[in-house]
């Protein structure tokens, strides 16, 4: 797979941090087999973007708008360095780090990324809080190459001077005049050391017990003081402008501490691979008499272990909906019909999208924060339509079935004939559904869909693991409470006609081809 490599400047051009920090990501992706182009931003055309997919952009500062707009159409990811979203890049001086909207910019840009991945969690707490999205992932940590953290291990154990170093760096926002003032007040006896290359500053922190750094700025993580602590340095600093210091691994010094950063380093480029890959997910709502359940639907599927990339809202008209403001539920895509094309409306406007998976739920169902996650670990053994509530038919009727899923939990993956309630499957294999038309436009696209699948492309239906004491892994966790009511389609019309069309939608695709489960025994 080829990834472009956006940045303003690369390790051979400067040695800084950022830098530093993308030359180990590109490695450990070329590791992986990645294909990476680097591009500088002052350098890439028009035409590097078109003909590519698939983009990590780090510094950004002389990427033009027009070249952002274009890479808006693309999959990428935004690694995260500083504050690209505030003009200042400096989100310290604004009260709780929540700048004015005035001062934002590139808005756009960080909403549209497939993800954004940060350093720190202050940091993702910061630019969720400012930009109000919710795509951004915290990796924990800045990137260290193996023969770097080598060098700081060999390192370990030498005699320390009793004293106060600081870094002497021109650049103000590293606050060498603040940490001298505040030695100054303290009576602390202190050295400047630097400036120096990258080696010859490590070497020479290992030689003090004590380091004062006071940043000017939110430091996104600030590498210097975690690898001062790495070296067994007690840091003296403002703990609130240090992204490090909101990670729970902080409190660690020396061998402790470096032993946990390299596991993290191995971690972090293991997650920026897999959001490289495409598991793509938009989630599809369906409204339509229970739009009193969106806003905690919304919330929940937000709430996911796994972030999908998109949330659709597909509204059949009913009086119940004519009046609601879905602009409210700041999600990516609203449909908004003035017709009820009832159940295969949703299915034919999931053909819109760009995702490799659609994640589709009935207005009713709300679920654990693992179901996204269960059905993408799902599709890794069992690929094929996946479902909250499986139905295994007991002959070539509906009624009659054996139920699986959040209504009588199963432990494993069961393969059943057709799902309902919530559905997980690749956004391609709609194609099939369309292939005939449907027996009836009033009921039974589950079974349609099943059916088609099988029969045109050789794929199977699935339930994936709801095991009993693990409701985060549900696929509706109040279903009891939610799909009882008046407004269910198997209550609101006359119960009898509701089954018998299921019958026969069940009896059509048999005759047409359809091997349910027990059927295939016989």
């Amino acid at each position: 797979m080829k990834v472009i490599f956006v940045s303003d400047l690369f390790s051979e051009d400067l040695i800084g941090g950022a830098e530093l920090n993308d030359s180990v990501l590109i490695k450990g992706l070329a590791d992986k087999g990645y294909e990476i182009e680097k591009l500088k931003c002052s350098e890439i055309s028009d035409e590097q973007i078109v003909v590519n997919d698939l983009f990590i952009i780090s510094n950004f500062t002389m990427l033009s708008q027009r070249h952002k707009n274009m890479i808006m159409l693309k999959k990428y990811i935004i690694y995260e360095h500083d504050h690209k979203y505030i003009k200042s890049r400096n989100p310290s001086v604004y009260p709780g780090f929540i700048a004015p909207k005035s001062e934002l910019i590139n808005i756009e840009f960080y909403r549209k990324a497939f993800r954004v991945v940060v350093l720190s969690e202050i940091c993702k707490e910061v630019i969720e809080k400012n930009l109000l999205i919710n795509n951004v992932v915290n990796i924990g940590c800045s990137l260290w190459s193996k023969e770097k953290l080598d060098f700081i291990r060999s390192l370990q154990g030498g005699t320390k001077k009793q004293k106060y170093c600081i870094i002497n760096s021109p650049n103000p926002i590293k606050g060498t005049k603040e940490a001298i003032s505040f030695c100054k007040s303290k009576n602390l006896d202190y050295e400047l050391i630097g400036p120096l290359p990258e080696k010859e500053i490590l070497i020479e922190l290992s030689k003090y017990q004590y380091f004062v750094f006071i940043p000017q700025v939110l430091e996104t993580l600030s590498r210097i003081t975690v690898e001062a602590k790495m070296l067994g340095c007690k840091v003296l600093t403002s703990s609130k402008l240090i992204g490090a210091a909101s990670e729970d691994w902080f409190k660690y010094y020396g061998i402790d501490l470096l032993d946990i950063i390299t596991n993290r380093v191995s971690k972090a480029i293991d997650t920026i691979a897999q959001l490289l890959e495409d598991n793509t997910i938009t989630v599809v709502l369906n409204c339509y008499r229970r739009p009193e359940y969106l806003e905690e639907q919304i919330k929940s599927i937000r709430n996911q272990s796994i972030k999908p990339s998109e949330i659709w809202i597909w509204v059949n008209y009913h009086k119940d909906n004519k009046d609601i403001d879905f602009t409210k539920f700041n999600c990516d895509r609203v449909i908004k019909n003035d017709y009820n094309w009832k159940f295969y409306g949703r299915l034919a406007g999931s053909l819109l999208s760009n995702s490799k998976y659609i994640a589709m739920f009935d207005d009713d169902t709300i679920p654990g924060p693992k179901w996204l996650e269960n059905c993408l670990d799902t599709m890794d053994t069992n690929e094929g339509i996946l479902g909250g509530a499986g139905v295994i038919l007991s002959g070539d009727r509906y009624t009659g079935h054996t139920r699986y899923g959040w209504s009588s939990q199963n432990d494993e993956v069961v393969e059943v004939d057709l799902v309902g309630h919530a559905w997980f499957f690749k956004r391609e294999w709609l194609k099939y559904l369309w292939m005939e038309k449907p027996f009836t436009w009033e009921n039974g696209e589950d079974i349609q869909f099943s059916y088609c699948v099988q029969k045109y492309g050789n794929i199977k239906t699935y339930c994936p693991p709801h095991p009993k004491n693990k409701i985060e892994m549900f696929s509706s966790t109040k279903g009891y409470e939610m799909g009882v009511d008046d407004k269910a389609t198997s209550r609101s019309r006359n119960h009898s006609v509701f089954y018998a069309q299921r019958d026969a939608c069940v009896k059509n695709a048999i005759i047409n081809g359809w091997k349910p489960i027990n059927l295939r025994k016989k």
